[in-house]
């Protein structure tokens, strides 16, 4: 048998929703924070602004302020960017809370789970091996590549680590696009095919 890939399938990391925020309260002291549906607050003074992201607390509702631009000139903030803060735009707000400067800054990390999901063709179960699989992230979901593996092609991950040829480490935690070979089974259709869309769990 050829060595060379037959199949090549394409499988995307999808965000469904915003990460929650590792963002300890300073009332309830729960760990947990999210944006909700995502709001700004700008305050003027002068020519000076200060723009926050709103974050709520999930078990007490308190908001919280994450300073996004403090004591900035009217003219060093892009109009654009500048009206998306007015609006509460939602690509904006998805920009600045993955920003990992901004995270850095507030010290918080990002929890996604549950709010992504892998979406990944079947596998033919009549086709020849071994398949190639290049899997492309939307947004940076920090997932190990083992469990990715396993979780969409219904492996284990004994089997993982026995059948699939990886161009990066399996068990390091990456965010970026990879691509990885499957090797035919013990049986003559190779390993079962995922399901077209698999919500983010491993």
């Amino acid at each position: 048998m050829s060595s060379s890939p037959h199949t090549v399938l394409p499988w995307v990391v999808r965000r469904t929703r915003l990460p929650l925020l590792s963002l300890r309260c300073v009332d309830c002291r729960s760990e947990s924070a999210t944006t909700g549906n995502g709001r700004f607050r700008v305050n003027a003074n002068g020519k000076l602004l200060d723009v926050w992201l709103l974050v709520r607390c999930v078990s007490c509702d308190r908001t919280s302020k994450l300073p996004v631009h403090e004591r900035a000139t009217v003219r060093s903030i892009d109009p654009q960017e500048l009206h998306g803060y007015h609006v509460n735009d939602p690509d904006l707000v998805a920009a600045r809370l993955l920003d990992p400067l901004l995270a850095r800054r507030h010290h918080f990390a990002l929890d996604w789970t549950g709010a992504w999901r892998l979406d990944a063709p079947p596998a033919p179960l009549d086709g020849a091996w071994p398949v190639r699989v290049e899997v492309a992230f939307e947004d940076p979901v920090p997932v190990r590549p083992e469990r990715l593996i396993a979780h969409g092609l219904g492996l284990s991950r004994n089997e993982v680590l026995r059948r699939i040829k990886c161009d990066i480490s399996l068990r390091r935690p990456t965010s970026t696009g990879f691509t990885f070979t499957v090797t035919a089974g013990d049986q003559p259709g190779g390993p079962p095919g995922p399901p077209g869309s698999t919500p983010g769990t491993c």
